[in-house]
């Protein structure tokens, strides 16, 4: 079953969300390389950042949260002691410990002399968050100084956006492509009912750019690991407005129809 949102499906942003980095990055890269070859390869680079955020705990990692609670509770029912009595705490929350996550990259490099040319990434909630926002500023400074293009997909709505300026419009989801030397971004903001749009992938002067189709690619990726099996769509979603959550509904209950 396909999902009943012509854009992205916003129900994909929490627990699924590792599964759907990974697979939206590999399936990019299928979609690139025949039209990278001979001249150019494209290779998934994992980057590992620590998570620290509270707010992502119990969202993307649920099973952290709970095995921790879990055994610190099974470690003070060992310890109590029978003449006495104590007060139950009201609430007991999980000590939060630095999460790893595996970032993928995707780099496309020049065969001839191996050197990065231009750099896809779809952001993690991490990245959107410091400690790591300031120094996933600071990388991204670093492609540009190095001349080399850069694709930022976000397609997550909680967190602070990487790259921010006041004409880019009130909007849950963001493309960016820095062109190498350009002094300019260009961007795709994207409303709930917008299609993921398909976007230039710039390569080395005079070679044509390279094109990749988001929403065929998000769309295989939805179809080939099943997520309607793992989605309840019945439940509601925060921080949207009342005009949104109705959209929501009703494009929920036509495909149902």
């Amino acid at each position: 079953m396909p999902s009943p949102f012509p854009g992205m499906d916003p129900y994909l942003e929490a627990m699924l969300w590792q599964d759907v980095h990974n697979a939206l990055s590999s399936k990019l890269r299928a979609f690139l390389v025949p039209q990278l070859r001979p001249k150019y390869t494209a290779r998934l680079e994992v980057y590992v950042v620590e998570n620290t955020s509270t707010d992502e705990i119990g969202i993307l990692y649920p099973d952290v949260e709970i095995l921790q609670l879990k055994k610190y509770r099974s470690e003070v029912k060992s310890l109590q002691l029978s003449n006495v009595v104590t007060t139950p705490a009201p609430l007991t929350l999980p000590v939060i410990q630095p999460v790893t996550v595996r970032i993928p990259v995707i780099e496309i490099r020049d065969v001839a002399s191996n050197i990065l040319v231009s750099c896809i990434k779809i952001l993690s909630p991490v990245n959107k968050r410091e400690p790591n926002l300031t120094e996933y500023r600071k990388k991204r400074q670093r492609l540009y100084n190095a001349n080399v293009h850069l694709i930022e997909i976000d397609l997550l709505r909680r967190g602070t956006r990487t790259f921010n300026h006041p004409r880019i419009p009130d909007v849950p989801y963001l493309i960016t492509l820095t062109r190498a030397g350009s002094g300019v971004i260009d961007l795709w903001p994207l409303t709930l009912q917008d299609r993921l749009p398909i976007i230039p992938v710039p390569l080395k002067e005079p070679d044509p750019d390279a094109v990749l189709d988001l929403q065929n690619a998000l769309n295989e990726v939805y179809s080939e690991a099943g997520y309607d099996l793992s989605i309840d769509y019945t439940q509601s979603l925060a921080g949207f407005s009342q005009a949104d959550k109705e959209w929501i509904q009703q494009t929920i209950q036509k495909q149902q129809n």
